[in-house]
């Protein structure tokens, strides 16, 4: 393998970075979904074998990209990649899994070069309907919010499960358009791996060890110094908003020390009864997303 130093390795990150935009841009021309393709309610990444995601496309919604992030080391912790195969590609839509609610499917691909597992492609998309009472706060469990589909395999090896499509069209108002927008995931995982292998095989790399350790510490790095140029202590905010049954409160505590931040939410409201609670991992999506901007 060529000698990766730290220019030749800055050079393929920036590769990866127009790796998962030409990814994302497939899914956002292939969807049928309005909020797809006008909003661009998406994300697309691409992830070392060990789960790692080191890029991500710059369209998409931090509750689609983050979640994203934690979703792949779950879906790798459920399936061994013993089992995976070339043209394998895995799906969910589970709230506390994937984004947060129903109506999004995320899937994930595992990455073949010369026969083993480098990395993974992931991408998430908003289908328009999955039944049940559709989107509002009138639900009162996930029951009424539509089809809740747990990790399962959407393609293997090439081949497109047609029972579950069948499944996820019949339980849909708009079922042309769910198809037509889970075959736009799949491009889109499919453009990413193509993408991967052929840049992989440009620069020389057998493995994408060495390029994620770079990825993962540079940006390690850079978070702690912009962390470190803040004034340290703990901040408070409280944040009132209307309810349904009542006014709710926000509560935050952000604790800035050397070693990094520490977001605490203690003191919130609890659950509502109404469909506005939010699972964690997409409360922490968003609240990784605006310590980000800040």
């Amino acid at each position: 393998m060529t000698e990766l130093s730290v220019p030749r390795l800055q050079v393929m990150w920036n590769r990866l970075l127009a790796v998962v935009e030409e990814q994302g841009q497939t899914l956002i021309r292939a969807a049928f979904s309005p909020i797809v393709r006008e909003c661009g309610d998406i994300s697309a990444g691409i992830f070392d074998e060990d789960g790692r995601m080191l890029a991500q496309a710059v369209t998409g919604t931090p509750g689609h990209i983050n979640t994203m992030a934690e979703a792949v080391k779950s879906l790798r912790a459920r399936f061994p990649v013993e089992d995976m195969a070339p043209g394998d590609i895995y799906m969910t839509n589970d709230p506390w899994l994937a984004s947060g609610h129903l109506n999004d499917f995320l899937l994930m691909m595992p990455v073949f070069k010369a026969g083993r597992v480098v990395g993974y492609t992931s991408c998430t998309s908003h289908l328009v309907d999955l039944g049940g009472q559709g989107m509002g706060p009138e639900g009162s469990d996930i029951f009424d919010e539509g089809l809740l589909i747990p990790p399962c395999k959407l393609v293997d090896r090439g081949e497109v499960n047609a029972l579950l499509l069948d499944i996820v069209k019949a339980n849909s108002r708009e079922p042309i358009a769910n198809e037509g927008d889970i075959y736009a995931l799949i491009a889109c995982c499919e453009a990413g791996a193509a993408r991967l292998v052929s840049m992989m095989e440009e620069y020389g790399l057998e493995r994408l060890d060495p390029l994620a350790d770079y990825i993962i510490e540079t940006s390690r790095r850079g978070t702690l110094e912009a962390i470190a140029a803040l004034a340290p202590g703990t901040y408070r905010y409280v944040l009132r908003v209307d309810g349904y049954e009542e006014e709710l409160e926000l509560h935050a505590a952000l604790t800035v020390s050397p070693e990094g931040l520490h977001l605490d939410f203690a003191g919130t409201s609890g659950c509502s009864a109404k469909g506005i609670n939010v699972p964690l991992n997409y409360a922490t999506a968003y609240s990784v997303f605006a310590l980000r901007c800040l």
